[in-house]
């Protein structure tokens, strides 16, 4: 009798590095840029178009109103959901990706692992806990929205298990 398996997917190491890293510097810009509220348009602009309907009304008022209160929410949130996640990673990991991404500047791995860490540590540990946290942070963007997880699947080792399961 077999147990019923649980088994999360294989995550593509490269690929999830750089989707990980890559929500880490939106949210750097996000964080770090203000955003610059629009105003409306009051006068009339005048546009070439050919005869008849194009069934296209516009409210630039409408707009500018939307994008002015959505947008900086929208900023709000997805740093919340960031800062969120990184929370819930085991307090080591928590400590690299909060040294790494989520200061002020952007330091080096050598600088993080040799000079910023409580107890500083060897290159190959740092790379393996970052590369842990940056799985765990797939699966918890992925609860987010943030990320596509199926997009970071490595699709070798799933075809392997899938076989062998056969």
């Amino acid at each position: 009798m077999s147990q019923p398996t649980t088994d999360l997917p294989q995550l593509d190491n490269k690929k999830t590095k750089n989707a990980i890293e890559g929500v880490f510097e939106k949210y750097q810009i996000f964080k770090n840029t203000l955003i610059e509220l629009r105003e409306a348009t009051v006068t009339a602009s005048y546009q070439d178009r050919p005869s008849g309907p194009t069934n296209v009304t516009s409210d630039s008022t409408a707009d500018t109103a939307i994008f002015n209160v959505f947008e900086p929410e929208h900023r709000r949130q997805f740093c919340n959901n960031v800062e969120q996640a990184v929370n819930q990673l085991f307090p080591k990991y928590k400590e690299i990706i909060q040294l790494k991404y989520l200061g002020d500047d952007m330091p080096t791995d050598y600088t993080v692992y040799n000079f910023k860490m409580e107890h500083p540590i060897s290159k190959d540990t740092y790379a393996k806990l970052r590369r842990k946290a940056f799985q765990n942070l797939a699966y918890s963007f992925d609860a987010f929205g943030i990320i596509n997880i199926q997009s970071l699947v490595d699709t070798k080792r799933a075809n392997i298990r899938t076989s062998s399961l056969e």
